[in-house]
């Protein structure tokens, strides 16, 4: 398993925590990783994920919502939401991996951690905002530089 991928499954396993216990990244950061021995790319790749992530969830979840006709965020499963939280943040935002790898990543990890009906959910949901994304990157940049 890669590193890129090592790193989306911690910080899906962080995000989870965050959904459920005090939301203090950093605090739950440092604990998820004292317990756990992995690179220091993994380390800060996951942890750009979750701090742009937070920083971006209101953008990230309207998103999310705006191409998801029959289902409110807030109904999806914990793990499909952040699932999707993670691939539109790096579909944003990484400008050096193609955005087919991004959803594809995506896909495997819903597999592995969810259900295939999740995959194919997020394979859908993806599809639809990466044919938005040169819009909502546009956009966005255009907000984060006043």
């Amino acid at each position: 398993m890669g590193k890129r991928r090592k790193a989306r499954e911690s910080t899906l396993q962080i995000l989870f925590q965050l959904e459920f216990n005090d939301p203090q990244p950093e605090k739950v950061l440092n604990l998820f990783w004292e317990s756990r021995r992995a690179s220091k790319e993994i380390k800060d790749y996951s942890s750009w994920l979750v701090k742009g992530i937070i920083s971006h969830k209101k953008k990230i979840d309207n998103i999310i919502q705006s191409v998801s006709e029959h289902w409110r965020i807030s109904r999806m499963a914990v793990v499909d939401r952040n699932v999707l939280r993670i691939a539109v943040f790096e579909l944003l935002f990484e400008e050096n991996i193609a955005s087919a790898i991004i959803i594809n990543e995506a896909i495997e990890i819903a597999k592995k951690y969810s259900s295939m009906e999740a995959a194919t959910f997020v394979n859908g949901i993806l599809d639809a905002i990466r044919k938005e994304i040169d819009t909502l990157r546009t956009s966005l940049k255009e907000e984060e530089n006043g």
